[in-house]
């Protein structure tokens, strides 16, 4: 009797670590959840006067999040349009001063229509047609050279205000920059900094990493390498907390090009092989997986 139980015992022990051995054989790698991570820094310097963000946060592109002291920014372009306006009040005004020219052509013309129904009536001689025909020509000769002039001068005027149109331009970059705006969907992973403190070009302001989409990094060896190709689809379980798997379509979007020693912290299917090749499989992200979570995948 003490015999049978032994046996019975003993064939237990057996299909338990069978049953082990075949679930551990189902998985093809192991590694962990990673996103890709962007940090985005402050573009000017100044006094953060608002940041509205949490860690956790989800932010859309294109959100504004805060913004950093505009004042010294907003009274140099003041200062900047008010130099343009000083610049363009010495242009000149064309049309009045082309008036009075204008005016004496205008006479002139109507003295050089009469001398010809003069002329044609006999009541006025060539001569007198041909002096009113010349005034009216030197009159428009006038005129011609005297808009030259205006309109050389008006354009050196103008030419004096691009410098400064520049500057304002400038200012202008540099205000739009004061806008923290975010500049990817995605989840705040870390906040650096809190509003009233200080902002420089560069600085980091916070972490963000689109979570819709999250990658395994896993570890295959050399035999299985073979087995594998981009784009391929495969299943990856990650443990759904009750003893159990959840377990997602994934596709292979990577596979490096050289082996490495295994990670420490990861275990492959075969645990005599000192290299292996890692590899990245993108899955659709239900809310669940967190980055650094651990994972299997298995080769379909």
């Amino acid at each position: 009797m003490h015999m049978k139980t032994i046996l019975s015992c003993s064939l237990v022990t057996i299909l338990v670590l069978c049953a082990c051995s075949k679930k551990e054989e189902d998985f093809g790698a192991s590694g962990a959840f990673e996103a890709e991570e962007t940090i985005i820094s402050s573009e000017a310097s100044g006094t953060i006067k608002a940041f509205d963000i949490v860690e956790g946060q989800e932010l859309r592109a294109g959100q504004r999040i805060g913004f950093i002291d505009t004042i010294q920014l907003y009274l140099k372009k003041e200062q900047l349009k008010a130099q343009v306006k000083s610049i363009l009040v010495n242009k000149p005004n064309v049309s009045a001063q082309l008036a009075a020219l204008q005016e004496q052509l205008k006479g002139a013309e109507r003295e050089q229509k009469r001398f010809a129904s003069l002329v044609k009536a006999d009541a006025a001689t060539q001569k007198q047609l041909d002096d009113a025909t010349t005034q009216v020509d030197v009159l428009r000769k006038q005129i011609a050279a005297q808009q030259s002039s205006l309109g050389i001068s008006t354009a050196g005027i103008t030419e004096q205000t691009i410098p400064v149109e520049l500057q304002i331009r400038q200012l202008n970059d540099q205000l739009a920059k004061c806008y923290i705006i975010n500049p990817v969907k995605g989840i705040v992973l870390s906040k650096y900094v809190e509003a009233n403190e200080m902002a420089a070009p560069g600085k980091p302001l916070y972490k963000i990493a689109d979570m819709s989409s999250i990658t395994l990094r896993a570890y295959i060896t050399g035999d299985q390498l073979a087995k594998i190709k981009l784009n391929q689809v495969v299943k990856v379980m990650t443990d759904d907390g009750n003893k159990g798997y959840k377990t997602y379509d994934g596709k292979i979007t990577w596979i490096s090009d050289k082996a490495e020693f295994t990670p420490k912290t990861i275990r492959t299917k075969d645990e005599r092989a000192n290299l292996v090749y890692a590899i990245k499989v993108k899955v659709k992200n239900d809310g669940y997986l967190k980055i650094g979570m651990y994972g299997q995948l298995k080769l379909q």
